[in-house]
């Protein structure tokens, strides 16, 4: 069995795919990389078989009709044999020494008795033209270098969510919790972190820079613009995200905290590209999030309604939206995100 599955879901990603590939092969026979050609129409399809046809022992090239990144996930799960599951956009990359950090951690909790269901690492946004990196660790939230359970876990800040970029899994977790992401559909990135929390018994935190979080071709789906255009998208997946909190018993106080705090957050992202759109439309669609939410859970509605982030986002009439973008834009801009 290959210690680690790294799933890469390809779409028309000649320009930079090799970036990527290249900096996971040092893994060698430790890993397996699933190359997902998600119906690419440029030479995506090819570069992938080139290789898998160079490393057959380490690199699989899987073809399909275009499925969304949904869609990529799930058949990459499919094919991982992997004890440990990894998620890295063709488009993003890791360093190194925090790659060989990993496999040496991995390597030894398999060979040991605990079974660990989530390792956590830091991430990096690199933003193209921004020469100061943002590293988003977890120094402040989690116990390093040791097994622990959501009840060791401290306040998460804003900022400090455990995203896919941070994440590895334990591959039968997710097959056990019975993952399966919507197709043709963005920002499920979300669900496919969300979903599997409750299941999650044992972590481990890591504190390395992992994962280099590229940010800045026009066409990612988290420009603003791009991200507007979709909304449509970003509402379905947050609304899956609801069904799923309202539906699963979540028994540990912390982990349930966390999990509403996380759904606060992509209420707040959802409401905001409504506001941005500036369509009446939209902002029908961000009344109708927000009573779906009251629908599914009053207490949980309440909670996040009410709280600064709720509030921010739903304050009355256009001076009140103006304030909402304002105050986002504040955020983005000592984040580094988008």
């Amino acid at each position: 069995m290959k210690l680690l599955s790294i799933i890469v879901p390809c779409y028309n990603s000649e320009a930079y795919m090799e970036n990527c590939v290249n900096s996971l092969l040092p893994g060698g026979e430790d890993v397996e990389i699933v190359l997902v050609n998600d119906g690419s129409k440029d030479r995506t399809a090819e570069i992938a078989d080139s290789y898998s046809d160079k490393y057959p022992t380490i690199v699989k090239a899987v073809h399909q009709e275009n499925a969304g990144h949904g869609g990529a996930l799930n058949t990459g799960l499919e094919h991982a044999t992997g004890a440990y599951f990894k998620v890295v956009d063709s488009d993003d990359w890791v360093d190194p020494s925090a790659y060989a950090e990993i496999l040496r951690t991995l390597r030894n909790i398999l060979s040991g008795d605990t079974v660990l269901d989530m390792l956590i690492s830091n991430y990096v946004y690199e933003k193209q033209g921004k020469k100061r990196k943002t590293v988003i660790d977890y120094v402040s939230a989690l116990p390093e270098r040791e097994f622990f359970t959501w009840d060791n876990v401290k306040n998460l800040r804003r900022g400090q969510y455990i995203l896919m970029h941070s994440v590895i899994y334990r591959t039968e977790l997710l097959r056990e919790c019975g993952l399966e992401l919507p197709k043709h559909t963005f920002y499920v990135d979300n669900i496919f972190v969300f979903k599997p929390l409750p299941s999650v018994k044992t972590l481990y935190y890591l504190n390395v820079d992992f994962y280099r979080y590229f940010i800045g071709r026009e066409d990612q789906s988290v420009n603003e613009k791009v991200m507007i255009n979709r909304v449509d998208q970003q509402i379905r997946v947050t609304k899956i995200m609801i069904d799923t909190f309202a539906s699963t018993e979540v028994n540990n106080d912390r982990l349930r905290e966390y999990m509403q705090s996380y759904l606060d957050i992509n209420m707040a992202i959802a409401s905001i590209m409504l506001i941005l759109s500036r369509t009446e439309e939209n902002l029908q669609k961000k009344k109708e999030l927000w009573r779906y939410l009251k629908s599914k859970d009053r207490d949980v509605y309440s909670k996040i309604r009410y709280g600064l982030l709720g509030n921010s986002v739903n304050l009355p009439g256009k001076g009140g939206r103006t304030f909402s973008v304002y105050a986002y834009k504040a955020v983005q801009k000592h984040m580094g995100f988008n």
